[in-house]
């Protein structure tokens, strides 16, 4: 069920954006460090929009990539390891 929630949420953030950009035809213009380059709102916020995306999914695999190893690393018990000095 939660599945399918986000992913009813995800396409109807998507159609929002759509209908925003496709409204708006004007020019912006967007200042890179090195770079200028000039594009139409509708091709900004579907660019930022898909990195936005990616972004996410990466930060989600990474998470779950780091916890499955966590947990099969071996648990120390560092009571045992003590040592009198």
């Amino acid at each position: 069920m939660r599945f399918y929630l986000s992913l009813f949420i995800l396409l109807a953030l998507l159609a929002l954006a759509f209908v925003f950009g496709s409204q708006n035809e004007q020019t912006i213009t967007l200042n890179y460090l090195i770079a200028r380059t000039d594009m139409s709102i509708a091709m900004a916020v579907s660019l930022f929009t898909s990195l936005g995306f990616m972004m996410g999914l990466i930060s989600v695999f990474m998470w779950k990539i780091t916890r499955a190893v966590k947990k099969k690393l071996p648990f120390k018990d560092k009571s045992i390891e003590k040592t009198d000095h």
